[in-house]
């Protein structure tokens, strides 16, 4: 395929699909990017990654979208934790961090403004081999894109609420979910293998039982993965805490209330 021809099907590339796609490598692959780049017909986003300026567009005011850049960094990249719940239109907040899933070693950058934060694939599942559990591939503007699904985006939240912008944020945008496939949240939590997590999911989804048509077998599923002995969930917290004793666990009292909600 001709490189023009490659760069009119695409919004951006990684340096191995131009080199898959074109036949180019070494010396002809770098004359090639060197005249589309001087000529403004791509932008380097990063080392290896390149996103494509549109026709009568320039390199200056070319718009990136940051999910695009950070699904494609690298082959295995999955959108996960909040940017999965801005993309699947649960998140309270938008934030301008983009959080991915990778199994390679790739540093924190930024482009234009955004941060790019790769976060590595849970230990559990890597020893599995079940990388994959919980990812789908959604279509954004004719760019394949991996994302987590709803049910592990939730179990994600819970289970590393730091990436997700704290408690508040969370419990905010978890609660925006509608319906969740609770088969899929039980075996995403097994092969997790974190009693906290488990608990922390089976509290959240007895909080929002009705609403989420949960049932009794799902909740007891969860609750035999609990911790041996309570776990605070937040170490950091001032507030008083709270003993959950089905769930063992000490939440603090703010977000057992949900303070941050309006008064009645």
């Amino acid at each position: 395929m001709e490189p023009r021809s490659f760069l009119q099907q695409h919004k951006l590339f990684r340096v191995e699909q131009f080199e898959a796609a074109t036949g180019l490598s070494g010396s002809n692959r770098k004359a090639s990017l060197d005249y589309h780049r001087k000529r403004g017909h791509i932008l380097p986003v990063r080392r290896g990654l390149y996103w494509i300026v549109p026709p009568g567009g320039s390199v200056e005011d070319c718009p990136v979208d940051p999910f695009l850049v950070a699904g494609h960094i690298s082959a295995d990249a999955a959108l996960a934790y909040h940017s999965a719940l801005e993309l699947h239109g649960r998140a309270y907040s938008s934030f301008n961090e983009v959080q991915f899933l990778t199994g390679r070693k790739i540093r924190p950058f930024e482009f234009r403004g955004v941060q790019y934060r790769p976060v590595g694939i849970p230990p559990a599942l890597g020893r599995a081999g079940r990388e994959d559990l919980g990812i789908q591939s959604i279509d954004r503007g004719g760019e394949t894109l991996k994302v987590t699904t709803l049910e592990r985006s939730l179990v994600d939240a819970l289970d590393r609420p730091e990436l997700c912008g704290g408690w508040e944020e969370v419990w905010r945008s978890l609660e925006m979910i509608e319906y969740l496939d609770l088969a899929l949240v039980c075996r995403y939590v097994h092969a997790l293998g974190n009693a906290t997590t488990a608990a922390k999911t089976g509290w959240f989804l007895q909080t929002n039982r009705q609403r989420l048509m949960v049932d009794d077998d799902t909740l007891d599923k969860l609750q035999a993965q609990r911790p041996a002995m309570p776990h605070y969930i937040d170490r950091g917290s001032r507030d008083p805490g709270r003993f959950l004793s089905r769930w063992n666990l000490i939440v603090p009292a703010s977000l057992a209330e949900r303070s941050w909600e309006e008064p009645a």
